[in-house]
């Protein structure tokens, strides 16, 4: 019974967003909140239903004592089913355990983002302004750039090509 109690006052917007749940894990407990909502009403709606049939009752209405006799044999004799609950438990665990699985996955990747992050916002903060860059300091950022200008100047060409296109001709300035 204490279990029924901690599921009804368990706050699932607040299982999402206090755990930084995301994708997969919030559809797969929102599933699982909205199967068992539908479980506890149907539970809810059918232990108010009567449970006792006034056979007596019958007999003084109905003509045909057959049909309540027949009746009543069959609802002596009816036994409900029962379920082996070992196999939903058991589904539940393994849901469990998946979205565990899942939550913790989604926690790695969430903290490689953030010091992935953390690292590009202190090289954005520690970074030189463009205009005290130097030559040198480019070069250094993108080697490429010192290979092609080598090649360039090998070749004989003092100008990139599409550069006046792009930026214009500087040298009448």
């Amino acid at each position: 019974m204490a279990a029924r109690s901690a599921a009804l006052k368990l706050d699932w917007s607040k299982v999402t967003t206090s755990l930084g749940l995301r994708g997969q894990t919030v559809a797969s407990l929102q599933a699982f909140k909205k199967r068992s909502d539908d479980v506890r009403r149907k539970v809810q709606v059918l232990s108010e239903l009567p449970t006792t049939v006034d056979f007596a009752q019958y007999r003084k209405v109905l003509k045909n004592q057959a049909i309540v006799n027949e009746i009543e044999k069959r609802f002596t004799a009816f036994k409900p089913a029962t379920y082996d609950l070992n196999r939903q438990l058991k589904a539940i665990e393994a849901f469990e355990v998946e979205a565990i699985r899942n939550a913790e996955a989604t926690k790695e990747k969430v903290d490689l983002e953030l010091k992935d992050l953390d690292k590009t916002l202190k090289n954005i903060e520690e970074a030189r302004p463009f205009e005290e860059l130097t030559v040198d300091d480019v070069a250094a950022a993108e080697p490429s750039i010192d290979e092609k200008t080598a090649q360039l100047v090998s070749k004989g060409r003092w100008a990139v090509p599409g550069y006046k296109e792009k930026f214009g001709d500087l040298s009448v300035l």
